[in-house]
């Protein structure tokens, strides 16, 4: 379920329309195999895929461009509430004590589209695959997550340390797209550990807390059993969602370096279960986006 053609067609037209507001872009747009061994590159953009109530962040970039999925042909739009449904191109100013000019460009992904939307791996994965047709070689991936590690609390940051992919699917299906990755792409490290261990020193620095875990897929759009709660955490997971890994295991197809952080926003304990309805967890997640905004805007010019 490698869509090479509809992924051009939608990286065309976002590059397209960014130039038009902005002028011509120094950036080489065409499927390749990036070297997941390459150093980390300072001009190339930085990706980010803003989950469930967490499009805040995009308001932050300065000479924004602001692109609707409905503009790209063959973009999935997300019909959940929470997911904006746009790409957003821009700058963030430099770090305190630099020069505003010096800031990192992002391309970042305001909400996502579900496989329980009826949505293929493909569509899915759309949004990654354009932001690496787009020169993007380095993903932050947010979402908002249950928690299911009884010791993080709900409103906290999980900065992912492995994923499982619990959705019955794989983006990787189907006849190989070699000018994006290998048939059998290497798994052993799907979060990369230097950003991870930058994100756990820069929230260190300022003074924000930073859990660390598993992340697992699940299909949706049905919450968890208690008994599927207790099953995930005898598993190894420390918190579930319904999105990312999919997303997770195509960067990395595409020799992408991912980063991933989950914003916490309900605790999942099988003895004590409680309804988390949508309403909470966009609340939640609001408060909990704020210090991860804050997170990835600290960390953005050094990635």
């Amino acid at each position: 379920m490698q869509n090479f053609q509809d992924v051009q067609r939608a990286a065309t037209a976002l590059r397209d329309a960014i130039q038009a507001a902005q002028g011509p872009l120094a950036l080489p747009l065409g499927a390749r195999r990036l070297d997941p061994k390459a150093a980390p590159d300072a001009d190339a953009p930085v990706g980010i895929v803003l989950g469930t109530g967490l499009s805040a962040l995009a308001e932050k970039l300065q000479d924004r461009v602001v692109v609707p999925y409905t503009d790209l042909p063959g973009f999935p739009a997300s019909s959940v509430e929470g997911h904006t449904g746009a790409f957003v191109w821009g700058r963030f100013a430099g770090a305190c004590g630099e020069d505003d000019s010096i800031g990192r460009y992002a391309l970042i992904q305001q909400g996502r589209c579900h496989l329980y939307e009826g949505r293929t791996p493909a569509e899915v994965c759309m949004g990654v695959r354009v932001m690496a047709l787009m020169g993007v070689k380095t993903l932050v991936i947010t979402n908002a997550a249950g928690g299911l590690n009884p010791q993080f609390d709900a409103g906290g940051i999980m900065c992912m340390s492995d994923i499982i992919n619990h959705t019955g699917h794989s983006p990787l299906t189907g006849i190989n797209a070699e000018e994006w990755g290998p048939r059998f792409p290497d798994m052993c490290a799907p979060l990369d550990a230097d950003l991870r261990a930058m994100a756990m020193e820069t929230a260190a620095k300022m003074g924000l807390r930073l859990e660390r875990g598993v992340y697992i897929g699940v299909h949706g759009p049905e919450m968890e059993t208690p008994a599927e709660t207790r099953m995930y955490r005898q598993w190894g997971a420390d918190a579930v969602g319904m999105s990312t890994v999919l997303e997770i295991i195509a960067a990395r197809h595409m020799g992408m370096r991912v980063l991933g952080l989950s914003c916490l926003t309900n605790k999942n304990l099988p003895d004590c279960m409680t309804p988390a309805p949508l309403e909470e967890i966009l609340a939640v997640a609001a408060v909990a986006g704020k210090n991860l905004g804050r997170l990835i805007r600290a960390m953005v010019t050094k990635l």
